[in-house]
């Protein structure tokens, strides 16, 4: 996929980031994917959890020297984010895929053709995409406002994220952090990422959203935009079961009109995969 010059590099010579403005905390550089060593670090992440404020004081100015802010959750990682699954090398680019089109091929693969409790109020026919939501912060605002909630109140975001280390990642937009670092969480239900980063792109144009943590197989997003009316939720809704259903039926409430209206007004998202 197309990338930007890859600052991290200089983090070998310089672990402090100083020369890229940057007062970096003990941390870790890591190439090492499940295909065998890759040409350059694909991250960069803090030895130790981070804390409430960690996003606002390094993820701004680690964006002005070209890296994003990611919380990577290390939980059991002896070896830190080297013990995930990292597969660049499948990796395709986010911007030569189109959301809608991703998304309707989702939608009918999950329904396969039957419209069951699930998915009302709709059939199988794809219901399209909803409508954008109206900037209600400032998405990167709200992103440190989600990554500081989840170091506050870990227990009940423990589900989604256990042990959250500040990363950097060489990505253009928040959207392609996943398909930067060849992320596999949601590898059984799509093998190129960048195909759910394309979704992930149409929801940061939509609803602000940014990639504020990262699992093993979970993904949360800060929403700056959120719908604020129950049909334009439906609609998303049906973008979240498409994309994972996880969401919608084993930790939501079970269908996708239930669902929506958890999704009024809430200010971050979460997905996991098997």
């Amino acid at each position: 996929m197309a990338t930007l010059p890859n600052p991290l590099p200089k983090l070998a010579t310089d672990p402090s980031g100083r020369s890229l403005g940057l007062r970096l905390p003990p941390g870790r550089l890591v190439d090492e994917t499940d295909d065998g060593p890759w040409h350059e670090p694909l991250l960069w992440h803090a030895e130790k959890p981070s804390s409430p404020g960690t996003w606002k004081a390094l993820g701004a100015p680690a964006s002005r020297a070209g890296l994003l802010p990611v919380l990577v959750d290390l939980a059991g990682c002896r070896a830190g984010a080297e013990d995930w699954v990292l597969l660049p090398s499948e990796a395709s680019y986010p911007g030569d895929h189109e959301a809608e089109e991703v998304l309707s091929e989702y939608w009918a693969e999950e329904t396969d053709g039957y419209a069951g409790e699930e998915i009302e109020p709709f059939g199988v026919q794809w219901p399209g995409l909803a409508s954008a939501g109206l900037l209600a912060a400032d998405p990167e605002s709200r992103a440190a406002q989600v990554a500081d909630a989840l170091h506050q109140d870990l227990s009940t975001w423990a589900e989604w994220v256990e042990e959250p280390h500040l990363a950097l990642v060489p990505a253009r937009r928040s959207a392609d952090i996943p398909a930067a670092i060849g992320w596999t969480g949601a590898l059984d239900h799509d093998g190129d990422v960048a195909r759910v980063c394309a979704v992930l792109r149409s929801w940061e144009d939509r609803f602000g959203v940014r990639v504020v943590a990262l699992g093993p197989d979970a993904l949360v997003v800060s929403v700056a935009a959120p719908p604020t009316a129950l049909d334009v939720a439906e609609v998303l809704a049906a973008e979240h079961y498409a994309l994972c259903p996880n969401a919608v039926v084993q930790s939501g409430p079970g269908s996708v009109g239930a669902y929506a209206k958890e999704l009024v007004g809430a200010t971050s998202w979460s997905f996991w995969w098997e």
